[in-house]
C-alpha cells in the first residue's frame, strides 16, 4: 500500500438550518485521492472543533462518509474510525441514555434513548469490508453519525416543542449572520 502524505485542512462545519444537513448523502463509489483526501479533513476538522465524531454532510460534502474518535480524554492516545458507506445491521432491544450534542448545532446538548448495541457493516479506507459491533458511547456516536448521512439530527428525537425552539434559535442567528 502506498504511504499517503497530505496537507490536511480544517473545512467550515455548517449549522441548522442549513438544508444540506437534510438531505440523504450519496454512497461513494470510489476510494481514491479525493476520499482520502476528505477523510484526513474530517479528522483534522473533529478534533479542531472537540468533537467525538463528524459526518461529511456537516461540512457541506453529500457523501456516506463517518469519521469518529470515542477515545477518553484521559487516554492519552487517539483511536481515530473512519467508515465509508455505514450500514447499521443490527440494533439491540436494550436503550443506553447519553448527553448528545452536535457540531452543527452547537452549545445544545440533550439526553437521547437509542439502543445500546448495535452491528455495522462499512468500508475502511483501504477498501475492505469491516462489520464489527459497537456498545455504550461507540454505539450512540456510530448511530448519531449515520443518522446525518440520512438526514436525520438529534434534535429529531426531542419533543416537538424542544425541537421548535431549537431550530427557532439557530434560524435567528443565521438571519443575523446573513443581515
Amino acid at each position: 500500500m502506498e504511504e499517503r502524505i497530505y496537507n490536511m485542512s480544517v473545512r467550515n462545519i455548517i449549522y441548522i438550518p442549513d438544508k444540506r444537513l437534510r438531505t440523504v448523502a450519496e454512497p461513494v463509489a470510489e476510494i481514491n485521492k479525493d476520499i482520502h483526501i476528505l477523510i484526513d479533513d474530517m479528522f483534522e476538522t473533529m478534533y479542531k472543533a472537540l468533537g467525538f465524531g463528524l459526518a461529511a454532510p456537516q461540512i457541506g460534502v453529500l457523501k456516506r462518509v463517518i469519521v469518529m474518535d470515542c477515545s477518553d480524554e484521559e487516554d492519552e492516545k487517539q483511536d481515530p474510525i473512519a467508515m465509508i458507506n455505514p450500514e447499521i445491521t443490527f440494533f439491540s432491544e436494550e436503550k443506553r441514555a447519553y448527553k448528545e450534542g452536535c457540531l452543527s448545532i452547537p452549545e445544545i446538548l440533550e439526553e437521547i434513548e437509542r439502543p445500546d448495541n448495535i452491528r455495522v457493516k462499512y468500508t475502511n479506507i483501504d477498501g475492505k469490508i469491516i462489520e464489527r459491533e459497537a456498545d455504550g458511547l461507540l454505539a450512540t456516536c456510530i448511530q448519531h453519525e449515520v443518522d446525518h448521512l440520512n438526514g436525520k439530527l438529534f434534535i429529531d428525537y426531542l419533543s416537538r416543542l424542544k425541537r421548535d425552539r431549537i431550530i427557532k434559535k439557530f434560524q435567528k442567528l443565521a438571519r443575523r449572520r446573513a443581515g
